[in-house]
């Protein structure tokens, strides 16, 4: 079954652009279907990713830290006990249509 991933990042002041730009080109990731950076708001953002299985995203783990090396630097903390990141994974249980007429 179908698998998502979602990251929620804040980004420090005068980072936001940079930190898109390396988001446009970043590498295949096996299993992984697409995705899209989501801006939530200041200096926020959500990562959202749609990957094969839940296998796949298990697999890419190793990828996905050495993507997010790169832009570590550019992150704030989010408090609460968080750290950098405020990732959450898993299978889908519900799909919904694209189109409800």
């Amino acid at each position: 079954m179908t698998a998502y991933n979602v990251v929620r990042f804040k980004v420090k002041a005068g980072q936001e652009q940079k930190f898109i730009d390396m988001h446009k080109n970043l590498p295949d990731l096996p299993g992984m279907v697409d995705g899209a950076l989501i801006k939530t708001g200041d200096r926020t953002f959500c990562l959202v990713g749609k990957w094969k299985d839940f296998e796949s995203i298990v697999e890419a783990r190793p990828g996905m830290i050495g993507i997010l090396d790169g832009f570590r630097s550019m992150l704030e903390d989010l408090g609460g006990g968080l750290g950098l990141t405020d990732p959450v994974s898993g299978s889908a249980v519900v799909k919904f249509p694209t189109h409800k007429h």
